[in-house]
């Protein structure tokens, strides 16, 4: 087994340092993941790469839905998850598995709601980046703090999930966790700060045996 430091546990090399830490940080879109990825980073040691699906993407999917003549805001549903997301989350992937190779952490925020549902999608996910350790934080959210999130931040490609926002939320289930193992960061108005949970949940994730389970 691959330590830190390049050596094995019996002592030999591996020719490299072990890969490094993936954290996952999903939740409902409007949800809060952004800003927990930022607080996350700024407490991971050595800093990780954070990998944003829609930093990555953003621009090239309003590309790819104009010239489909789809509407701008179109970003759910089972067109967008063939044609669009399944590429995103492919690309997520494969980045995160080339930058942690050599060490460095990463983190990938996206909702990734299919793979926190089901655990062979989550498994497929956890393969697709290399590996463990891959670690889970969720952000739990409920609908009228989704819904000031949303209408706050005002871009147009939410228009879709304000239009039929009640479809949205049944979708999303910002308040149902997830059914594999993972952490819960609650980001509903009105939590904990959030500097003081992901804290505890960094230093919690030192070892396999204290990461929590699926609840």
């Amino acid at each position: 087994m691959a330590t830190g430091d390049g050596q094995g546990s019996d002592g030999g090399t591996t020719g490299g340092p072990a890969p490094g830490t993936v954290w996952v940080v999903t939740g409902p879109p409007g949800g809060g993941k952004s800003t927990l990825a930022d607080v996350l980073a700024g407490l991971v040691t050595p800093p990780p790469a954070v990998l944003d699906k829609d930093t990555l993407f953003a621009g090239f999917v309003a590309e790819v839905l104009a010239a489909h003549g789809r509407d701008h805001g179109e970003r759910e549903g089972a067109w967008y998850d063939a044609h669009v997301k399944v590429h995103e989350y492919g690309g997520m992937a494969a980045t995160a598995a080339q930058v942690r190779a050599n060490g460095c952490p990463v983190v990938l925020v996206a909702p990734y709601t299919t793979q926190i549902r089901q655990a062979r999608a989550w498994a497929a996910l956890v393969d697709a980046v290399g590996g463990e350790p891959v670690r889970l934080l969720w952000v739990r959210s409920d609908a009228d703090t989704l819904r000031s999130r949303i209408l706050g931040r005002g871009r147009s490609r939410d228009a879709g999930k304000l239009a039929a926002f009640e479809e949205f939320v049944a979708r999303v289930a910002p308040d149902v966790p997830p059914s594999v193992p993972h952490a819960q960061v609650d980001c509903r108005d009105g939590a904990e700060p959030l500097a003081a949970q992901v804290a505890r949940l960094v230093a919690a994730a030192t070892g396999d045996d204290r990461w929590p389970s699926a609840e």
